[in-house]
């Protein structure tokens, strides 16, 4: 059977998968009427923002796609330019409308996860799990679906095989596109809202989270929702789509040894990663007693041991070199040491968190320094794994003694980290739907048994968000290596050299622009929440009869005002990733973009690790103490843990992640204009 014809079809499988979990979601009880109202007002703020989001998106993605044939036409490559804006609008259409699906049923989840917590432990856990599978089928089963539909119809025009890859980049750089607009509108407006809700209401005030007197707190519920799910949805479809791509093409290269089966060896791979996901899903049931990691755990486990499986019989059938199965074992195992890392960093169980923690009874000062410490330490782990994994795959590529061996090896390990991207994403939507869950809870006024459940899973769900960022950085680096590779393939540059002025200022930019991005990332933040804070102390001046419960607060007035402020602020550092690596390659060619990408990719790993990795901690350093640790709640300690916890809100959910999508667009956007820098 021809490899299109299985990837399409296990493409199509996972969709249908997904299909039949939104219809057993659906089904499930959404609790008492409290509980409704609650629910109804996350999802009409949820779908306010990203109509409003998308159709700012969409203007920006037709200006690109107008300037891609422009740009084609200007060295008589009108034909390329068409079709490169036609694969472009295609790979953002694509990411778009994943990402709204997911979302879409997680703020449709979260009532029923909370209602099921009213029966059990394992019940809450199941649907909110199955509701985050949805994004994850849906996600990595559209971006299969995509690549290959794009093949055929090239295929149908008569290219061949070996042309068509270079063909298609347009869909990656179009879905890395929208996932940077997408991660970044929705982590300032998440960030902007909880900051707001934390400083006024916790620090201020004096009321607890997610307390229904809090004018912010449905919009932090809804922030939750488009960073987390939307978000970080759009930054892993484009993970994948960018991968298999950027493997075709070094698989184009390996075509005299392995013909088309070196082409369409990721497709298959990603194919089968969704099997293993669809039953490790299955896999994730926990007994009341259980710790929730201990049940997730269990189905990635689960399905980890399938994917490399899976990954022995692909490649023996389709390559016939056994070298590449240790290749793609490489990038399997790495992915789980990458989850341990993080969950040292970011748990609360050990010792950097901790230390965050007693640095906090002396003060807020403190507390900043030694989160800021942590942060720059994760970076160690980080790089020491990305540089064995690189090492390791190419030196076995290089066994397999075929040329360019050592180069696919890496392509290979990247694979095998992105094996498992469907679970991993349940996972990561398992945190907003869980956390949404919980405040639905505490806002409907429920108690006792429903509330401890709840809790309980949105302290889980705050590590698998967190373990989903490492992951994220993780597949990123590897990622973004294989797409440089490609960029180096389509350029013919087998030396980039540094000592050539041009490529060392095209270098000091790219790490520049790392600085500059994150900054104005961050800077949105505070300039969003500046706003949610004085309309959440004005609320609360003129109308004193919410904080005595006899006035409701207008939540809707502070959904729109997050809104506004987050897509505002949004617009200059999308821009700014786009403008400066395109004037690079025009002004200072090929070589120069190539030192860009390599210093670019090599300052955003460092500086995303550290960004999400001191982020996390601070959020649980915090949680730690909430937990009746050095005088809990409302003691100095707590103070000090809140204000670390709002400066690190912007890190690990707003320019972090929005890192990890910069340092792939940096490659699918040079990899898509490389002619135009010949």
């Amino acid at each position: 059977m021809s490899p299109l014809i299985v990837s399409f079809g296990i493409s199509i499988l996972g969709l249908a998968y997904a299909a039949w979990l939104v219809d057993w979601i659906l089904k499930k009880d959404q609790g008492t009427s409290e509980m409704k109202k609650v629910a109804q007002a996350i999802q009409e703020g949820a779908r306010a923002f990203l109509k409003r989001q998308y159709r700012t998106i969409g203007v920006i993605t037709f200006l690109v796609a107008a300037g891609l044939v422009v740009m084609y036409g200007m060295i008589g490559e009108v034909t390329l330019g068409w079709q490169t804006a036609v694969a472009f609008i295609f790979g953002a259409v694509s990411s778009a409308l994943s990402g709204i699906i997911g979302m879409s049923i997680a703020v449709r989840t979260n009532v029923r996860s909370a209602a099921a917590a009213r029966e059990s432990f394992n019940q809450a856990l199941t649907v909110a799990l199955r509701g985050g599978a949805v994004s994850g089928m849906t996600i990595v089963s559209l971006s299969l679906v995509g690549i290959v539909v794009l093949f055929a119809i090239y295929g149908l025009l008569g290219y061949t095989p070996q042309e068509i890859p270079a063909l298609i980049v347009g869909y990656g750089f179009g879905a890395s596109l929208v996932a940077l607009f997408a991660q970044l509108g929705g982590g300032i407006y998440t960030k902007a809202a909880d900051v707001g809700a934390d400083l006024v209401g916790k620090i201020e005030a004096g009321i607890p989270e997610d307390d229904p007197r809090n004018p912010a707190v449905i919009a932090d519920l809804v922030g939750d929702n488009v960073g987390d799910c939307a978000g970080r949805g759009a930054d892993l479809f484009e993970s994948t789509a960018a991968e298999n791509i950027g493997a075709m093409i070094l698989g184009v290269a390996l075509f005299p040894v392995f013909g088309v089966s070196g082409i369409f060896f990721p497709l298959v791979l990603r194919a089968f990663g969704l099997l293993a996901s669809m039953v490790g899903i299955l896999f994730a049931n926990a007994k009341e007693s259980d710790d929730p990691m201990t049940a997730l755990n269990r189905g990635y486990f689960v399905t980890a041991g399938l994917a490399t499986v899976a990954f022995y019989f692909v490649t023996q059938q389709m390559l016939g070199n056994m070298w590449f199965f240790w290749c793609g074992l490489v990038g399997i195992i790495t992915s789980i040491i990458f989850i341990y890392i993080t969950q040292y960093y970011t748990e609360a169980k050990y010792r950097p968190v901790r230390e965050i923690a007693e640095a906090s009874q002396t003060g807020h000062a403190t507390n900043i320094i030694s989160g800021y410490a942590v942060g720059l330490e994760s970076t160690g782990a980080t790089v020491a794994v990305i540089c064995g994994a690189l090492l390791v795959s190419y030196y076995l590529g290089g066994l397999a003694n075929v040329p360019g061996g050592g180069l696919y090896g890496t392509a290979v390990a990247t694979m095998g980290m992105l094996a498992t991207a469907a679970y991993i994403l349940a996972m990561d939507t398992f945190g907003p739907i869980v956390d949404n869950g919980a405040g639905i809870v505490e806002m409907a006024g429920e108690s006792g048994k429903t509330r401890e459940i709840m809790d309980k899973l949105d302290s889980a769900g705050n590590t698998t968000k967190a373990l989903t960022k490492g992951y994220a950085i993780g597949s990123a680096a590897l990622a973004a290596f294989l797409l440089f590779s490609a960029y180096l393939e389509e350029v013919h540059l087998e030396v980039v050299d540094l000592a050539k002025v041009e490529v060392f200022v095209g270098a000091l930019i790219g790490a520049t622009l790392v600085f500059v991005f994150s900054s104005l990332a961050i800077r949105a933040v505070s300039k969003a929440a500046y706003s949610i804070i004085n309309e959440v102390r004005r609320q609360f001046k003129e109308h004193p009869g919410i904080m005595q419960g006899t006035e409701k607060p207008d939540y809707s007035r502070a959904v729109d005002i997050t809104t506004q402020g987050a897509l505002r602020q949004m617009v200059l550092p999308g821009l700014l990733a786009v403008v400066v690596p395109v004037v690079v390659g025009m002004t200072l060619k090929a070589e120069a973009e190539a030192g860009l990408i390599m210093v670019g990719t090599i300052a955003g790993i460092l500086m995303a690790t550290l960004m999400n990795n001191s982020g996390g901690a601070w959020d649980n350093a915090k949680k730690w103490i909430e937990s009746g640790n050095l005088g809990g709640k409302k003691s100095p300690a707590h103070q000090a843990a809140v204000t670390g916890d709002t400066v690190g809100d912007p890190f690990k959910d707003t320019a972090g992640p929005s890192l990890h999508v910069l340092i792939k667009l940096l490659s699918t956007l040079t990899l898509a204009l490389a002619p135009l820098f010949l």
